[in-house]
Order: C-alpha cells, then sequence, then structure tokens
C-alpha cells in the first residue's frame, strides 16, 4: 500500500514538472534580428526547456542556410508555475550569453536578454509555428 503511494506521489510531481514545460514545448518563429529570422524547436532538458535553431529565413521569408542551424540558443529555461521560465539566451549575431527571462501565454512567447544582474534586458516576441 505504501509503496502504491509514493509511486502515485511521485508520478504525480512527475507530471506536473512535464505540464509546467508544455506551454513552450513546440517550434517558434522569432522575431527579425540582424535581417534574419529563424524557427527554433523548444523541447524538453533536464527539468527545463532549451530551444535549438532549425530553420532560418531572410527578413522578406526566403529560405538560408546559416551557420546557426543546430545551435541552442534557448538554455535551460526552468519553470516557474505560473507561464513564465528563467534560464539563459545566447544571441548569436554577437556570440554572448545573456541571463534569460521567459514567459509564454497560448501561442505568444516573450523571451528576454538581460544584464547586469537583470537591470537592462532587451526581448523579443515570438509566434508559435507549431
Amino acid at each position: 500500500m505504501m509503496t502504491r503511494l509514493i509511486a502515485a506521489l511521485l508520478a504525480a510531481t512527475f507530471a506536473s514538472a512535464a505540464t509546467a514545460q508544455d506551454a513552450a514545448i513546440g517550434t517558434w518563429q522569432t522575431e527579425v534580428d540582424d535581417g534574419a529570422f529563424a524557427h527554433v524547436s523548444m523541447t524538453p532538458c533536464a527539468g527545463a526547456v532549451c530551444g535549438t535553431i532549425v530553420n532560418t529565413y531572410k527578413a522578406d521569408g526566403t529560405p538560408y542556410q546559416s551557420e546557426n542551424i543546430g545551435r541552442q540558443i534557448v538554455i535551460g529555461m526552468a519553470p516557474k508555475g505560473d507561464g513564465t521560465y528563467a534560464g539563459q539566451v545566447y544571441r548569436p549575431s554577437n556570440g554572448k550569453t545573456y541571463i534569460g527571462k521567459m514567459q509564454v501565454s497560448g501561442n505568444a512567447l516573450r523571451l528576454q536578454g538581460c544584464v547586469a544582474g537583470g537591470l537592462f534586458c532587451a526581448s523579443q516576441d515570438w509566434a508559435r509555428v507549431k
């Protein structure tokens, strides 16, 4: 009896962690940055969410083969339970990694990269592709 109770509690704990991540899982389109945009695949990674560039496009929508395809740009975004996440963001155009914040609401995602302990942030609004 006790073993079943412990198993049920563990299953519920893991299910709630996976559910918290579900909102961010999928493919998202970035805003145009430095004349191009990308599709980023957000997947579970070690209890968090990570995002990897899977396709790149010029601002006019023309696909092109960027050297950043396959690069992880959303790193270890841990869910906080209210649609927000905290982790790191990598910006390929300058090669820098920033403190990352993310908020998901339906098919909209706001990603922020911050410096100075989060005092100064730049953000992008992404749209769900699938």
